[in-house]
């Protein structure tokens, strides 16, 4: 869709009107009795710095394995925004993520920023191993930020970096959660999957990781993190729907896993950067045949109570 589009693209690739795709979102959640949604995985950032991404998905960098990815929501900032509330998301986040030395606590300023006038955004902040980390992320907590993103796979890091270590144990600490991409999809890094993870849990069992796309492709792995430690959640991000069950479909004898955990489960979105419409995140989840309680606690519950919203 080309800047400045208006409307959205569906599973299929047809592009919907917003306001066509706003209804359907408000009669899925007005469906399950729910007073909207909350969406833990959205981005926004420094709009440069966004355009910088969607940039590398037109461009099929190595990190997208090299996909088709056409952007759905190439939008201005305040038409996102809006357009979530039309939506009925009632909270959402602005994950951002640094990809060298230097970046994170600037990242951090704009975020304190966004969420400063966008009421209805997580405060939201990020942290790369470097010297300095405990300082800012300190200072991140105390400015209000309510959650933290860290992208061990666009950061190329290991996120049990001795750097990280006083980091993660201030975030601990506060309760903050911390939504971390981790997970070996779209493309594997040399840090990702579940045993550098598995080693920060082993130091701080008690940190409130969220982790992204339910860890794909590693899903089993990370549930398995999940069901040891009773502070770790997962984010549907972009599971489940026909471009991901193409790549690296969940496997089915893993649902009843799923279900099972049922209270730490979160609704991601990757809202604006997906190659589909939003509603169909929401169709995947429904499709999946795991009750209305179940899909009540993800797209809503579960959130609204780890947020005290």
């Amino acid at each position: 869709m080309p800047p400045g589009a208006t409307g959205s693209r569906g599973p299929a690739g047809d592009v919907t009107s917003g306001d066509d795709e706003a209804g359907e979102v408000r009669r899925f959640w007005r469906r399950l009795g729910l007073p909207g949604l909350i969406d833990v995985h959205t981005h926004f950032m420094p709009e440069r710095v966004l355009h910088k991404v969607w940039d590398y998905f037109d461009e099929q960098g190595p990190l997208t394995a090299g996909l088709e990815w056409p952007i759905t929501y190439r939008q201005a900032e305040e038409e996102r925004t809006a357009l979530l509330r039309r939506f009925g998301v009632r909270a959402f986040t602005s994950m951002l993520y640094p990809h060298k030395p230097g970046m994170a606590r600037w990242l951090n300023g704009w975020a304190a920023d966004f969420a400063r006038r966008t009421l209805d955004c997580l405060h939201t902040a990020t942290l790369y191993p470097e010297p300095g980390v405990e300082s800012y992320v300190r200072e991140a907590l105390g400015a209000g930020a309510r959650v933290f993103k860290a992208h061990v796979q666009v950061g190329a890091y290991d996120p049990a970096d001795e750097l990280l270590r006083p980091a993660w144990a201030a975030l601990a600490e506060a309760g903050v959660p911390v939504v971390i991409h981790c997970g070996s999809g779209p493309a594997p890094g040399e840090h990702t999957g579940p045993g550098p993870v598995a080693r920060v849990l082993a130091r701080h069992p008690g940190l409130r990781l969220v982790v992204a796309h339910l860890g794909m492709p590693e899903y089993e792995d990370f549930l398995g993190l999940a069901e040891r430690y009773e502070q770790v959640r997962l984010d549907t991000t972009m599971v489940f729907t026909d471009f991901t069950e193409k790549l690296m479909p969940f496997p089915r004898r893993a649902l009843s896993r799923l279900a099972r955990l049922g209270d730490r489960v979160l609704l991601g979105s990757d809202f604006p950067n997906i190659p589909y419409a939003y509603a169909h995140q929401l169709h995947a989840l429904e499709r999946l045949g795991l009750g209305r309680e179940w899909l009540r606690a993800v797209c809503h519950d579960n959130a609204a109570k780890l947020f005290g919203l």
